[in-house]
C-alpha cells in the first residue's frame, strides 16, 4: 500500500467541499487518474490546472490567483 496525500477545497457558494486523494508512489499521473482526481475535486478541468502556473502553462488554462477560502468565479 503507497503513501496517500488528500487534498480539501473548502465549501463556497458556487461549490460544495470537496476532497482528493493523491497517490503520491508516482512521479507522474497517467490521463484516467487525472481525471478522476478533476472528479473528485467537483471543480471544472479549467480550474483544477488553474490552480499552480505550472499546470496552467501545460494545461494552456488561464493561472488562477484563488484566495485559499474562496474559489474564483
Amino acid at each position: 500500500m503507497g503513501a496517500h496525500a488528500q487534498f480539501e477545497c473548502l465549501k463556497t457558494e458556487k461549490y460544495g467541499r470537496s476532497v482528493v486523494t493523491v497517490d503520491m508512489g508516482y512521479r507522474e499521473f497517467d490521463d484516467a487518474l487525472i481525471q478522476s482526481m478533476v472528479r473528485q475535486s467537483n471543480r471544472s478541468r479549467e480550474m483544477f490546472y488553474g490552480a499552480t502556473r505550472r499546470t496552467a502553462k501545460k494545461a494552456s488554462v488561464p493561472f488562477l490567483k484563488l484566495n485559499p477560502s474562496v474559489d474564483a468565479e
